[in-house]
């Protein structure tokens, strides 16, 4: 807006140029606050003011995400959420309060205290032993850490598209949207825009252990099992993925878009975003478009663990549930699934039982916390469009 496109007969009087004058200057100090690098948030999202004045949980609020992309649990019960449309880290506490765990809110990369810090979309995250957690900050191309002691520095990356290997302050993604650990805190990035799987190990030295031979169509979720075998969510090419002694090998999906359950080999995806693996070995697929939760046995079977496949949020047990843009999953000691539900602004549990229930969130968008709490039946606010342009990053040339 430019005060010389104010209508003629308004700019005749002075009393309104002053107000349009003082409405420009605002709305520019706005623009200029939500800016990061000539970056301007999308109007739909809560800018900062927003996020900081409800940083303290309040019981007597219902909390809100603004599509929910990555989730992780600790050993204490606490979940973490990758608040995408927010830009920010959530957590919700074993006793079901939710608060913004990192980030102003702001749109940006700095480094420093949880408060104060930025991401910009992140994606994926992952914990290790010690309960610091990792991120995929895609938007900024890098790996971002937070440590128990609660400051935010950059893992690994520059800032930069590109897919460099070497030192980690040098070292350059693509959109990185997926990361796991393994045992010795080597972190492994589905590195999605440059279709690579990479890995930073503990001294900081990032190289590409998968993908340089074309495997990989868009990999944007990865999971590791106890034997250290890795599989990943293969989105473009509807396909999961694994990475066992450097052998990378199709572990399920035909490649064809479908729903087919049966013997992994002739057994169907739509656009699958993420991977969890439990205790037993079994994995657990977030089926975006599909809006399934899919689970494949450690003998390649396939099957639906919970979702219609039709658009909705729907509470209940097993097809009877629905999900909308399904993405982030957790896997608990008890076997129950975590699922960051994008599409539908909610966070869900599924039970060993194939129990699910909305544990966080109306279905609005925002970033408000509060008490989380558990809702039984159906909410009648899902969206049946979708947001998977989150997931899809062009190869960088």
């Amino acid at each position: 807006m430019h005060v010389d496109s104010i209508p003629a007969f308004m700019r005749t009087f002075s009393i309104r140029r002053a107000f349009n004058i003082t409405l420009l200057l605002l709305i520019t100090a706005l623009l200029l606050n939500s800016c990061f690098k000539g970056e301007i948030k999308s109007p739909n999202t809560p800018v900062s003011t927003l996020a900081r004045a409800d940083s303290i949980a309040k019981a007597d609020t219902l909390p809100t995400f603004y599509a929910p992309t990555g989730i992780a649990l600790d050993a204490a019960g606490n979940i973490y959420i990758a608040d995408y449309g927010n830009d920010l880290i959530r957590k919700i506490t074993a006793a079901g309060m939710v608060s913004t765990y990192a980030g102003s809110g702001m749109l940006g990369s700095l480094n420093g205290s949880i408060a104060i810090a930025s991401f910009n979309e992140p994606t994926g995250i992952a914990l290790d032993i010690s309960g610091n957690l990792y991120v995929a900050d895609a938007g900024n191309n890098c790996i971002r850490k937070i440590t128990t002691a609660g400051m935010v520095s950059t893992l690994a990356g520059t800032d930069s598209t590109g897919m460099a290997d070497g030192p980690a302050a040098t070292a350059t993604f693509f959109g990185p949207a997926g990361v796991t650990l393994d045992a010795a805190n080597n972190v492994y990035v589905a590195d999605a825009g440059n279709n690579l799987v990479r890995m930073i190990t503990p001294s900081g030295t990032v190289s590409t252990i998968a993908g340089l031979n074309g495997e990989f169509a868009n990999p944007t979720g990865i999971a590791i099992n106890t034997k250290g075998n890795l599989f990943v969510a293969n989105y473009l090419d509807n396909t999961i993925m694994q990475i066992s002694a450097g052998t990378i090998s199709v572990f399920a999906g035909s490649g064809q878009q479908g729903a087919a359950n049966g013997p992994a080999a002739s057994a169907t995806f739509y656009f699958p975003n993420n991977v969890a693996v439990d205790a037993s070995g079994n994995v657990y697929v977030a089926d975006g478009i599909n809006n399934l939760i899919r689970e494949i046995t450690p003998a390649g079977i396939v099957s639906t663990l919970a979702g219609s496949g039709i658009a909705g949020a729907a509470d209940g047990t097993g097809t009877a549930a629905s999900f909308n843009g399904p993405s982030g999953l957790a896997v608990d000691a008890q076997g129950a699934v975590y699922v960051a539900d994008t599409n539908n602004n909610l966070i869900r549990k599924i039970t060993a039982a194939g129990v699910v229930t909305t544990i966080a969130g109306t279905g609005a968008e925002g970033s408000r916390n509060g008490k989380a709490f558990a809702r039984h039946g159906i909410i009648i606010n899902a969206k049946p469009t979708t947001k998977f342009n989150i997931w899809y990053r062009p190869r960088v040339q």
